[in-house]
């Protein structure tokens, strides 16, 4: 590890919330397999880091109750059940837009399905990320996620926003906007309650 994660970590765990280190997606699930206990509840947020790393397809595998919600079968009423089921799993797990060097999490949020059972109700909060995420500081983070990562993720998810054709955020009103919720979490009661896993790698947007 170099300075730079080494100081995340540290400020992470000043936070009250645990920084780990992978170097690569083997070291990555056999991680979440020491943290997951077996026969257990999982939730997600969506996530294209979770995607690429073949962490959806390592929870529907394991020996988890995963509730998946890129299950193409399920109704919009089954997907916001679900959502709501989210709050009593025993782990949630997500990426994230932005990791603070002084150890906080940003996010920006379109419903508040990925956002809220970071902050409330899941016994344990796992957030991995790939070392792109990484930003100087509050400010810097909410930069970075409403110029980079929300045009790419407006395009993914088919929207018609302004950023979707001028590749960066003007602060539209337009009603399918997915820069609803920002959300900084700079701390946590419960020590370890959330747990940030930073991948050797440039993952998601």
């Amino acid at each position: 590890m170099n300075q730079k994660i080494v100081k995340v970590i540290s400020n992470l765990n000043k936070n009250n919330m645990a920084g780990y280190f992978v170097d690569s997606r083997t070291e990555l699930f056999a991680l979440l397999s020491s943290l997951i206990a077996a026969d257990s509840t999982v939730g997600c947020g969506d996530s294209v880091t979770l995607e690429e790393t073949g962490v959806f397809e390592f929870l529907r595998r394991g020996n988890y109750t995963f509730l998946d919600k890129f299950n193409p079968t399920l109704s919009r009423e089954e997907k916001n059940k679900l959502y709501l089921e989210n709050f009593s799993v025993d782990t949630f797990i997500t990426g994230s837009n932005a990791i603070t060097m002084d150890g906080k999490i940003f996010n920006i949020d379109g419903n508040g399905s990925r956002v809220a059972p970071m902050l409330y109700g899941p016994k344990q909060v796992i957030v991995v990320v790939g070392v792109n995420k990484l930003t100087a500081d509050a400010e810097s983070a909410i930069k970075r996620t409403r110029q980079i990562a929300a045009p790419m993720d407006a395009k993914r998810l088919g929207k018609s926003t302004p950023c979707t054709s001028l590749n960066r955020c003007i602060d539209c009103s337009h009603k399918q906007r997915i820069c609803n919720d920002f959300v900084l979490i700079t701390g946590q009661f419960i020590k370890g309650r959330i747990k940030v896993i930073l991948v050797n790698e440039k993952l998601g947007y």
